[in-house]
């Protein structure tokens, strides 16, 4: 299992490895953090599929792996970002290839209206902590808030998969809200991970 910056690095350790790599994150992807995700999601909401989600902030490694998990399993997906942030273009060709259903907007109110499910991340990831200040600028729109939460599905659920800068990109009103699942998914970040392994093993 590799977490590291490069996208390149985990591809080229995968293509002279023996055995399966897990790509623990990447600057261009975070797979095992949405397979937590999906799984609190159905954990709540009893099925993934016929499910409105929607991201917003930055379009970062997350919103990479949730467009591709919307091109494999099927759910729509909306994505709202600050210009100028937008998820990986190759990533989205890609996925709108596949018939994935995704709509992207430079509107957070527009991507959370009739949302099932609520997703945020960090403004400044890692490795990015000297861009802080100007990114609070250009984000300043795109905070997961009250407003965005009344706009979405009544029984709509909020994820975030931490450690979270509250008052930047979610409020505290939010991350304590009844339908925050933030902590059960961040819990299910170990069960999931373990069933990686065991389903890479063998199930053994």
């Amino acid at each position: 299992m590799i977490r590291t910056y490069s996208q390149a690095a985990v591809e080229e350790f995968a293509e002279q490895c023996y055995v399966p790599v897990i790509n623990g994150l990447t600057d261009m992807y975070h797979p095992c953090q949405v397979m937590a995700d999906l799984f609190t999601v159905i954990e709540h909401k009893q099925d993934y599929r016929n499910l409105k989600y929607c991201w917003i902030g930055d379009g970062n490694n997350m919103a990479n792996s949730w467009i591709n998990a919307a091109a494999i399993f099927g759910f729509e997906l909306r994505v709202a970002t600050p210009a100028g942030y937008e998820p990986n273009a190759e990533v989205i060709a890609r996925a709108e290839k596949a018939g994935a259903k995704l709509l992207l907007t430079n509107d957070p109110k527009q991507a959370a209206a009739g949302a099932d499910v609520l997703n945020t991340d960090v403004w400044a990831s890692m490795g990015q902590e000297a861009e802080q200040k100007e990114r609070e600028k250009a984000f300043a729109g795109f905070q997961l808030n009250r407003e965005l939460v009344e706009l979405s599905n009544p029984g709509s659920i909020v994820l975030h998969c931490l450690p979270a800068h509250r008052g930047d990109e979610v409020t505290d009103g939010v991350a304590d809200h009844p339908r925050s699942r933030i902590f059960d998914e961040a819990e299910n970040r170990m069960h999931v991970q373990k069933a990686i392994m065991a389903t890479l093993m063998g199930n053994r």
